[in-house]
C-alpha cells in the first residue's frame, strides 16, 4: 500500500512538474498572470482529439464531441449491451439459468460496461458554450438563468468575466502507456480559473483557442512547450480559418 501511494503522488508530481516547468507568468505582461495557477486545472484528459469548435450561429460557438470521442464512448456502452444480450439469448432458450454463477457473472460485468458507457457519453458530449446574446459561458445542455456581473460557478461564467484564455501541457502517466494531453482554460478577472477542454491533439486545440479569442477578443497565454510561444505571439498571429457548421 505504501509503494502504491508513493507512485500515485509521484505521478501527481510529475503532472504539475510537467504543467509548469518552463513557464514564466511576467512574460505575458499582465498582473493577472501572475495571480493565477499554471498547473493543470483538469488532471487527466484524453490522447486524442475529444472535442472541436462549431459555430452555432453568429452570436454563439460552442466545444462539441468529436466522432472519435463519441466512438470511443460508445464501444463501452455497446460492448456491456452485447454481452447482456447473449446472457439474455442463453437463459431465453435454455442454455444457462439467471441465477447460476456463469450467468450472473457475465450480466454483471455487461452492466457495469454499459452504464460505464453510457456515463462516459452523457458527460464527454456535454456542450461547452460561449453565446454573446446571453453574455454568458456555461457547460451543460440547459441553458442557465441570466448571470450576473458575478454569478459565476465551476461551469458558467458571464462572457465579461473571461480575462485570457490559458493553454497548458500535462504529462498523464499510466501502468501501460504515457502521453501528453493539453489544456484550455479560462482566466477569470480574479485568477480564477474554468477548464473549458483537456485533450491530445495539440494543433486542433491551438487553433480553436484562435478562434474563441477572436470570438471573445481576448489574448491566449499559450504556455505548451514543443515548439515554445511566448506570452503575445498567439494574438499577434490569429487563426483565419473558418469554424465548421
Amino acid at each position: 500500500m505504501t509503494r502504491t501511494m508513493i507512485k500515485s503522488l509521484m505521478q501527481k508530481w510529475k503532472r504539475g512538474e510537467e504543467g509548469a516547468e518552463g513557464v514564466d507568468p511576467s512574460s505575458f505582461d499582465d498582473p493577472v498572470a501572475l495571480q493565477t495557477d499554471w498547473f493543470p486545472a483538469a488532471p487527466g484528459g484524453a490522447s486524442f482529439g475529444t472535442h472541436r469548435l462549431v459555430r452555432v450561429s453568429a452570436n454563439r460557438i460552442e466545444f462539441a464531441a468529436t466522432f472519435s470521442a463519441k466512438f470511443f464512448f460508445l464501444v463501452f456502452c455497446f460492448a456491456g449491451l452485447g454481452v447482456l444480450g447473449f446472457q439474455i439469448n442463453r437463459i431465453r432458450i435454455g442454455q444457462a439459468y439467471l441465477l447460476s454463477q456463469e450467468t450472473l457473472i457475465p450480466v454483471l460485468v455487461g452492466t457495469v460496461f454499459a452504464v460505464v458507457g453510457a456515463c462516459l457519453y452523457w458527460f464527454g458530449t456535454t456542450p461547452r458554450v460561449f453565446d454573446q446574446s446571453r453574455a454568458s459561458f456555461w457547460r451543460g445542455r440547459k441553458e442557465p438563468a441570466r448571470l450576473s456581473a458575478t454569478g459565476q460557478s465551476e461551469n458558467a461564467t458571464p462572457l465579461a468575466s473571461i480575462h485570457a484564455l490559458q493553454l497548458l501541457t500535462e504529462y498523464v502517466s499510466g501502468n501501460k502507456n504515457s502521453y501528453y494531453s493539453y489544456e484550455l482554460n479560462l482566466v477569470l478577472d480574479d485568477g480564477s480559473r474554468i477548464n473549458v477542454v483537456d485533450h491530445g491533439n495539440l494543433e486542433r486545440l491551438r487553433s480553436d483557442a484562435q478562434s474563441l479569442a477572436q470570438f471573445l477578443g481576448k489574448p491566449v497565454w499559450d504556455a505548451i512547450r514543443n515548439p515554445p510561444v511566448s506570452g503575445l505571439q498567439a494574438l499577434r498571429s490569429p487563426s483565419r480559418r473558418r469554424l465548421t457548421k
